[in-house]
């Protein structure tokens, strides 16, 4: 038989490493070209990987929530067609094509970046066990605006199960293969002291929780392994026992727990630090009263051509952010620091801030400035449902260039955001609040009514945009959200 090893390829986008997700495959199965056989989470997204040969699945050579190198063999596929091993090619010579598939949506980035200390050494030898899956957890649902930032977990390098002592009676029969549970479950497992095969899985397929195990620790398990978990829960030598973000009952379990800072998390914090110290922001706020883009938001959801889209009033500013824009070309533009160039964008590729499960990500409209109302509320769903389902590619989040934020989902009435790295101005869009307005009728008379008041906050970059540039843009934002028909004299 001959026996081919398959490498992780190269993502481009600079990444050198990626963290495995999930395996869809097990030893024994059967794949063919172009299956899908593995998931994995690069700093910028999920992806699927497709094998690029046909045969019978060997052996699975890294676990879930391992992060390995580009070039570290992952699995090796029997062709069936007879011969020696297929010895895994190296790293360097991915990249003719020849032996190595490129990840969907991604193409190898010409001229390799170095490589970075790799986090966590893969554990020597192979595993040719099927590996336990992580299932990546679902986005929260949209309620009338996009989410801004959450923070949350990352997934945790899976650890060696420790034995703790415990009762036959609480032992399973049988001990073969592993306890069903996701490698944030094992490594608090482990860190709490306990033994995995004394817990019952409350989950899916008998899956272990972290709920599972904090019963346990709690008093659900036996007299001998709480001994035994005990000190660990207590922060023995003052350490902190680790786990995801899906925290314990307050007041409970370990008293600090730590998530480790990679993956998206990373990217955005390392983004915003050099935002934040390389351009100065500056930030203006206007409050209004939008309660003619509710009226035109009630109309479009009743409307025959947008009863397959979502309407919000974020689509509303989003259309009002382009008109602004071709008002205030200057606005759209960014500093090239090496060229000494400010470069103007004569097109805009609308970014649309999202909070998922694995972070902050900000993946963009392209050329939202030639789009129609009903084609906007289109790619804003795409573009959330696939944010929502962590598929967000790398294309789809790099060449930005201005962002809205939505922190109004959270009732949050503004704020001072951080412009996203490449870009010079970045919209802060508030709740929406029914609230007392004076009015001024048609005879110039003052009177109080009960309005729908929002507030935006823009923030852009001092060096290229100056204050009056920046206030004509809010104000005219502003101008469209208090009447929409503002649009049809200006568009």
């Amino acid at each position: 038989m001959a026996i081919k090893t398959f490498n992780l390829p190269d993502p481009g986008e600079g990444l050198v490493e990626a963290e495995i997700v999930e395996w869809k495959v097990a030893p024994g199965d059967s794949v063919k070209v172009n299956d899908m056989v593995l998931e994995i989470e690069t700093a910028k997204s999920l992806v699927e990987l497709p094998i690029p040969w046909a045969g019978t699945v060997k052996e699975l050579l890294v676990e879930v929530g391992q992060t390995i190198d580009v070039g570290t063999p992952i699995i090796s596929i029997d062709d069936g067609k007879g011969g020696d091993e297929t010895p895994a090619a190296p790293a360097a010579d991915k990249a003719d094509g020849a032996s190595e598939a490129i990840l969907v949506g991604y193409g190898a980035k010409a001229g390799a970046t170095a490589r970075r200390p790799r986090k966590a050494a893969a554990p020597s030898g192979s595993a040719s066990a099927p590996v336990a899956s992580a299932a990546v957890a679902s986005a929260p649902t949209e309620t009338e605006q996009v989410a801004a930032a959450a923070p949350v977990a990352e997934h945790v390098a899976p650890a060696p199960r420790t034995e703790s002592p415990a009762p036959a009676v609480a032992e399973p029969v049988s001990r073969e293969g592993r306890p069903k549970a996701k490698p944030p479950v094992r490594k608090l497992a482990k860190d709490l002291g306990v033994d995995l095969w004394s817990v019952q899985g409350s989950g899916t397929d008998g899956i272990i929780t972290r709920d599972d195990v904090h019963a346990f620790v709690s008093g659900s398990g036996s007299a001998a392994a709480q001994a035994v978990s005990a000190p660990a829960a207590a922060g023995v030598n003052g350490a902190a026992a680790p786990g995801g973000t899906a925290y314990a009952p307050f007041g409970s379990g370990p008293r600090e727990e730590r998530t480790p800072i990679k993956g998206v998390r990373k990217m955005t914090a390392q983004a915003m630090v050099g935002s934040a110290f390389t351009a100065p922001h500056v930030t203006e706020w206007i409050t209004i009263d939008v309660t003619k883009t509710m009226e035109l938001v009630d109309r479009l959801k009743g409307s025959r051509e947008f009863k397959d889209v979502k309407v919000t009033p974020l689509l509303v500013l989003a259309k009002a952010l382009v008109l602004a824009v071709k008002r205030n070309p200057g606005m759209n533009a960014t500093w090239d620091e090496a060229a000494q160039e400010i470069v103007q964008k004569n097109y805009v590729n609308l970014g649309i801030a999202a909070a998922t499960p694995r972070g902050l990500i900000v993946p963009n409209i392209k050329d939202a400035h030639g789009m129609s109302m009903l084609e906007l509320a289109q790619a804003i769903g795409a573009l959330t449902a696939t944010a929502r389902e962590g598929r967000t590619q790398p294309a789809e989040m790099s060449g930005g260039t201005m962002t809205i934020t939505n922190v109004g989902v959270f009732g949050v009435d503004s704020g001072t955001p951080i412009i996203n790295p490449g870009e010079s101005v970045i919209v802060c869009f508030g709740a929406i609040r029914k609230q007392p307005w004076v009015v001024t009728d048609a005879d110039g008379n003052d009177e109080i009514a009960i309005r729908h008041v929002t507030q935006l906050a823009v923030s852009f970059d001092h060096r290229l945009i100056d204050g009056e540039l920046g206030s004509r843009f809010l104000s005219d934002l502003a101008a469209i959200l208090a009447d929409p028909a503002q649009a049809l004299v200006w568009g």
